[in-house]
This record gives C-alpha cells, sequence and structure tokens, in this order.
C-alpha cells in the first residue's frame, strides 16, 4: 500500500443518519488499514538533494522523492533571485515610508518559490504576511503583492482570478481556510489541492491543531508548509516547543508528515509536488517542515540583534538557498557566467519597476473602505457610506 493509500482501508458516503437523524455530507473514515503511527511519521533527517557545497547528498534514503528536472531547477533559480531582489527593494521601499512595514522574507526563497512552483493554475495557496515572494512567483503583480503593507487596502489582487488567499496576518487562521477550502472542492468534484503556507509560531495556534485535525478527519486535498525559520517573532524554537520537529506534529491528527532542508530548493519542490500529488489523488492531508532561517528581521521595524547571536545568523548565510542551487546548477552545467548576469539583470529591472510605481502616490477612494463588508450592504453600513459622502463632499 502507498503513502498515499496509507490511512484509509475503506471510505463510505454517510447520507442520513446519526441519533437525531441529521445529514451528513463529508466522508467519514470507516476503517483503517494500518493503526500505527509509522505511515504518517517523518523522515528521520530533513530531506535534501545537496548539501551546502552543491553536490548530491544529504537525506532521501527511501528514493521516495526524485530531483527535478533541470528546466524545473532554473525555473525556482531565476524565480529565487528576481524574489530576493524584490524583498530588498521592498525593505527599502518601507524605510523611505513608501510602505508601512515589510515582513523580509529573505533566507526562506527555496520555500515560497518551491511552493509556487508545486502548485498547478487551477490550485489555491493560503499565504502569510511574509509570503510576497511566493506571490509574485505565482505571478501576482509586485505592486498588488505589497498593496496590504502599503495599507491600501486588505488586499490588493483578485483572490479569485490569481487561486490565491489574501494575505492572512492572524498566525494559522487561514489554515483552517484552507481545508475548508480543499474539502468543498472535493465536494464538487473538482481535483483542486490547497496549499497552506505558515510560519513556525503557527504551530503554537490552535487554529493549526483544529486545521490538522479536520483536515485529517476529512482526508481534505490540502498540504501544510511549516517555513520553520527558527524565531516567532523573537521567541526562538525552543521556547514553542518540545517537539523534536515541528512535522510531528502532523502525527497525531492522521496527517502524513515530512521534513525538508528548506535552504534546498530541489528537496523542497520535489517534497511539494510528492504531497500536492498524492493529496490530489486521494491520499489525504500533509504536513511538511521546512527548516530553513529568516534572514533578515522580523520586519523592518525590528531588530533582530536583540534577540540572536550575530554567529547564529553568520553560520546560516553560509546555507544561502540561492547560492547552494548556484552552485548544483553550475557544477552540472546548466548555469553559465551569462545565465547569472543576465538573471540578475532582470532581477535589478524587476525592482526598478517596483521603485518606480510605488513613488506613485495611489489614486484611493475612502468610500471603498465600507465595499466588501457583507455580500449585501446593511442598513448601517448605507447610512455610515452616506455620512462619508457628506462629509467628503462638504471639504
Amino acid at each position: 500500500m502507498s503513502p498515499g493509500q496509507r490511512s484509509v482501508a475503506h471510505m463510505s458516503r454517510r447520507r442520513n443518519g446519526g441519533e437525531m437523524g441529521e445529514k451528513s455530507t463529508h466522508e467519514v473514515v470507516t476503517e483503517r488499514a494500518d493503526p500505527s503511527p509509522s505511515p504518517w511519521l517523518p523522515s528521520h533527517v530533513p530531506v535534501s538533494f545537496f548539501p551546502m557545497n552543491g553536490k548530491v547528498g544529504g537525506g532521501n534514503p527511501s528514493g521516495e522523492y526524485k530531483e527535478p528536472v533541470p528546466d524545473e531547477l532554473l525555473a525556482a533559480y531565476r524565480k529565487m533571485v528576481v524574489g530576493r531582489r524584490f524583498d530588498v527593494q521592498a525593505t527599502a521601499l518601507a524605510r523611505q515610508g513608501r510602505l508601512a512595514v515589510h515582513p523580509s522574507s529573505l533566507g526562506q526563497e527555496a520555500c515560497q518559490v518551491g511552493a509556487a512552483l508545486a502548485l498547478r493554475d487551477t490550485d489555491w495557496l493560503f499565504p502569510t504576511y511574509r509570503d510576497c515572494t511566493a506571490l509574485i512567483s505565482r505571478g501576482i503583480d509586485p505592486v498588488e503583492a505589497l498593496t496590504l503593507m502599503r495599507g491600501d487596502a486588505h488586499c490588493g489582487y483578485d483572490p479569485v482570478r490569481h487561486r490565491t488567499a489574501p494575505q492572512c496576518t492572524p498566525l494559522a487562521t487561514h489554515a483552517v481556510h484552507a481545508t475548508g477550502l480543499a474539502h468543498g472542492e472535493r465536494l464538487k468534484g473538482t481535483d483542486t489541492v490547497a496549499l497552506a503556507l505558515l510560519g513556525d509560531g503557527a504551530t503554537s495556534e490552535g487554529d493549526f491543531h483544529e486545521a490538522l485535525n479536520l483536515a485529517g478527519v476529512l482526508r481534505a486535498p490540502v498540504v501544510f508548509l511549516v517555513q520553520n525559520n527558527r524565531y516567532a517573532l523573537s521567541v526562538p524554537l525552543a521556547d514553542q516547543t518540545a517537539a523534536p520537529s515541528l512535522a510531528y506534529k502532523g502525527v497525531g491528527h492522521g496527517v502524513r508528515s515530512e521534513q525538508v532542508d528548506g535552504n534546498d530548493a530541489a528537496a523542497v519542490l520535489a517534497v511539494l509536488t510528492t504531497a500536492v500529488e498524492d493529496a490530489r489523488a486521494g491520499g489525504g492531508p500533509w504536513l511538511v517542515e521546512a527548516h530553513t532561517y529568516r534572514m533578515g528581521p522580523h520586519t523592518s521595524a525590528d531588530d533582530p540583534s536583540r534577540y540572536r547571536p550575530a554567529e547564529e545568523a553568520g553560520h546560516w548565510r553560509g546555507r544561502d538557498p540561492i547560492d547552494r542551487l548556484e552552485a548544483r546548477l553550475r557544477d552540472r552545467g546548466l548555469l553559465t557566467e551569462d545565465d547569472i548576469t543576465t538573471t540578475a539583470a532582470e532581477a535589478e529591472e524587476y525592482a526598478a519597476g517596483l521603485r518606480t510605481r510605488l513613488a506613485e502616490d495611489p489614486a484611493l477612494d475612502p468610500l471603498a473602505l465600507l465595499d466588501h463588508v457583507f455580500s449585501a450592504p446593511t442598513p448601517q453600513l448605507t447610512e455610515q457610506r452616506a455620512a462619508l459622502r457628506a462629509e467628503l463632499e462638504g471639504r
């Protein structure tokens, strides 16, 4: 029995039943093939294809995960380089006052690009406030991706068009939404998968466990990617959990779990692609922990030197995900100096365009503040809109 078939030997759809005769439309587990936790356990060491020097190696003893083909690795490299330049530019714009704040993803590019590339256009992504690199890697306009951080709107892009939920600031609340959407899509008969991005701090929230528990019960086609960057704001991982790995938190919910070297782009893409396609095929939900590091501050308003030693940050700079992927590609003869120069120039052009566009003050309609509160305006909202319009016209 494959990992994707590991947990359910028989599923039945219950239309009627219960002591009060209530109806239920979700699939329920009536028999489990293997009650032991082993099918859900993550690898003993994080999955990795190459260590710091770019050579083949790392942990993939079962051979379950296949290294992505060259074209996929080159696409990941380009998006990671552009994503980092975008992130650095966004941080600078925040310091210039063009953004209210910017939570940097510096050092986490392999996780965010890997998540975007593992999904089909028909799948859904559920990002957090730190995942702007994932947004632009999914094809979202960079200015629209930064609209929330600019304070212009709760979401600057069309979630339905991009199949990407609004960025979530409260920790883990969107994980429940991802589970619900994935289950709803399955009830509609689609093969859509949802992927929720989370930080290590989110695993300490009740919403995280509720989402995994519900996903496990429903066998929902959803993947949870925890970007373990070692700190929940300033709280180190050791002060958050005594678990040997955050990936083990999935076992108690009947969710297949895995851990991966989050700075190894090839490994992240391989594991996430496997998880997404297994969920799509009916194998149920996955929890993937990516071991990475936030190389920058928590936000542009943070000073990480107050809570983490410089030596630690230096150690992780030696594990830079872009440097490792670049070394691997060059070692295999897939990337030349001209390719590197061309990609860097593309990234600079991307950043320059972002700079120019965010230097312009946006044209905002104050009345839009009252849009999208309810599907139909309530009497109170109608009254407030009229009062605001009168105030604006009286200026």
